[in-house]
């Protein structure tokens, strides 16, 4: 049997960015409903995948006008200083004589006296719940599980079609599932991109000493390795093998698992206790040739999917909820079509250049450091030397880290739609 009903906005996908999107869309008074085929209650499970995220603080700004700080904050923490170091091995961030190494510290853009972080490092686990249990007091509409089976695009409308046979009907449909998404698929837009043959082994640990708010990113031979500060002294471990090594240490014993990052890091990380599972996650590249099609818009990992070396894929996702919430509700109140493909270009147009330049930068950077080719360490050496005198310069690489540059979105300056 099939049902018809009517929405502003068909959501496929109620991950982090499609529950931050429906969250803004509604904030600015369209009619939303979300379609996911896990069911709802496993975001709130309190291991859903492992990770942590590092929010910019432009970011975690979009999610105090969302209504999720308060929630949010006691789990979330700050990073005052983060130390990159190109070597062999870690340490060497640690010897101010060598010159392979870049620092940025908050106290240059105001961070300990009463302005913004780096940014936060937050588990996704408390990131989802937040947003699930936003989700729930605005009252907002969710399938799940449920499936999108298709998509059909009339003259001023788009179908989309359930896998149990009910029909959403909406001006607008936004994919936001994820890299495989079906929405793209339907609206027929192909992606670039190629896989690293690595794969990142993410794990949790308590450490014997007090992190200091400091996140380490090391670039070795085999790529990066990064301790990313967490609360409760707690870090997260972000380390890059190629994916037959990575799967072999994330299906090793605890006490080899241990064996290996002691071996591999010395007494870096001093007396470390390994917490809850570990995961591997492979990397790669992946950007849709195009942002929207008649009827329909992406975001998220279905809009872009980067390497996780800056920790920019979750800011990326949720500036393109800000910038597309903000472009729907702006036309929707001058009584526009907000599915009709002059409204989209504008998001289009908003967050393709910014989506595509990190992609190619971060694409370049890692392919510039995952090496141990003599000259290149000589040059890129050179460079993170000079980035190191130039306070402008470095302050610009926070800045931009932090995503406080450029045209923003309202919800990134922290104000409501």
């Amino acid at each position: 049997m099939t049902q018809a009903e009517d929405h502003d906005i068909i959501i496929a996908g109620a991950g982090l960015a499609g529950a931050a999107f429906a969250l803004a869309a509604a904030q600015g008074g369209l009619k939303v409903v979300m379609i996911d085929p896990q069911p709802f209650e496993l975001q709130l499970a309190p291991t859903f995948d492992g990770r942590s995220t590092a929010i910019a603080f432009s970011t975690f700004r979009m999610l105090d006008a969302l209504g999720l700080g308060e929630d949010l904050r006691p789990h979330a923490c700050r990073m005052d200083r983060i130390l990159v170091t190109d070597g062999r091995r870690p340490g060497a961030a640690t010897r101010p004589a060598s010159p392979a190494f870049l620092r940025f510290d908050a106290d240059e853009i105001g961070g300990r006296t009463g302005g913004e972080p780096l940014g936060y490092m937050v588990e996704n686990r408390r990131i989802r719940a937040a947003l699930a249990q936003g989700v729930q007091a605005a009252g907002l509409e969710v399938l799940a599980p449920a499936s999108v089976a298709s998509v059909d695009v009339g003259p001023g409308e788009a179908a989309v079609t359930l896998s149990d046979g009910r029909v959403l009907n909406a001006p607008l449909v936004v994919g936001a599932e994820g890299r495989q998404s079906r929405v793209r698929t339907a609206a027929g837009i192909d992606t670039v991109g190629w896989g690293y043959g690595q794969s990142g082994v993410v794990a949790t640990v308590r450490l014997a000493r007090d992190h200091g708010n400091v996140a380490h990113e090391y670039f070795l031979p085999g790529g990066p390795f990064a301790i990313l500060p967490l609360t409760d002294q707690r870090a997260s471990l972000v380390w890059t093998e190629t994916t037959r090594r990575a799967e072999a240490l994330r299906d090793a014993s605890d006490e080899a698992f241990h064996a290996h990052l002691l071996r591999r890091f010395g007494d870096f990380l001093g007396d470390v206790a390994v917490e809850g599972p570990r995961f591997v996650y492979p990397l790669s590249l992946s950007l849709a040739e195009r942002l929207y099609a008649p009827r329909i818009a992406l975001i998220g990992d279905a809009a872009h999917g980067v390497h996780p070396v800056a920790g920019q894929g979750l800011n990326m996702g949720l500036k393109d909820a800000a910038a597309l919430a903000e472009v729907l509700t702006d036309a929707a109140r001058l009584g526009e079509d907000i599915g009709s493909e002059t409204v989209l270009e504008r998001y289009a147009r908003w967050r393709r250049f910014d989506n595509a330049a990190l992609a190619a930068g971060f694409d370049a950077f890692v392919r510039l450091f995952s090496n141990d080719i003599g000259p290149v360490r000589l040059v890129r050496n050179l460079g993170m030397a000079a980035v190191n005198r130039i306070a402008p310069l470095r302050r610009a690489f926070m800045h931009e880290a932090g995503g406080a540059t450029g045209d923003l979105p309202r919800l990134l300056k922290g104000e409501r739609l």
